[in-house]
């Protein structure tokens, strides 16, 4: 390693994997004798960060780890390398998924009661086969209805680093009441009484 950046070796892997890495990922690359202290992943991440500031490209914290992303300027142009276009949910999708981000973890029920209606068993079948939500618990009631709550693919999608940096609930209801949805649907862009437990046709 001695004439191989750090950086450069986290680059290398982060374009390599596709997918986020977590810093337990990358200090695996190397053998115990020659892997970094933390402290020096840290120093490394901050250079390719400054790197990457010149470059269509950024560094991301996300909830899995680190990853390398087209930045969102460029997304009109580099979306038409895809033949296949990103699904659309209808609102019903969405402002389901909204809840269980926001009032997790909640039961389906909870969520009719807000909406006002009932939520389709496509719906749940749908976020639960795109990996945003799953089931956390159970509610303590008759039925022990299942609590849903999102997952880090749920972040990991919508490029966020924890459920805090979800956008305030004032700017999401801005958001849902927009005739398009392409906000929510574009990649960036807690109850008592739940016991822990141990695909796709939009709707």
């Amino acid at each position: 390693m001695a004439d191989v950046a750090l950086k450069s070796i986290i680059e290398a892997a982060l374009l390599a994997a596709g997918r986020p890495l977590s810093l337990a990922d990358l200090e695996n690359l190397f053998s115990e004798a020659e892997r970094p202290p933390p402290e020096d992943f840290q120093r490394a991440f901050a250079e390719l960060a400054e790197d990457c500031r010149r470059r269509p490209v950024e560094l991301k914290q996300v909830a899995s780890g680190y990853r390398l992303q087209v930045r969102e300027a460029f997304s009109p142009w580099i979306s038409r390398l895809f033949e296949e276009r990103p699904g659309r949910y209808s609102r019903a999708l969405l402002e389901t998924l909204a809840i269980i981000a926001y009032r997790q973890p909640t039961t389906r029920g909870e969520i009719e009661d807000i909406r006002g209606v009932a939520v389709s068993t496509n719906i749940i079948r749908t976020l639960l086969e795109r990996g945003w939500i799953q089931a956390v618990g159970h509610k303590e009631v008759p039925g022990r209805p299942a609590l849903f709550g999102t997952t880090p693919e749920f972040l990991d999608y919508f490029n966020l680093k924890e459920i805090g940096d979800l956008p305030s609930l004032e700017a999401l209801i801005d958001q849902l009441d927009q005739p398009s949805l392409d906000a929510l649907q574009q990649p960036s862009q807690a109850s008592s009484d739940a016991d822990p437990q141990s695909s796709q046709q939009t709707p």
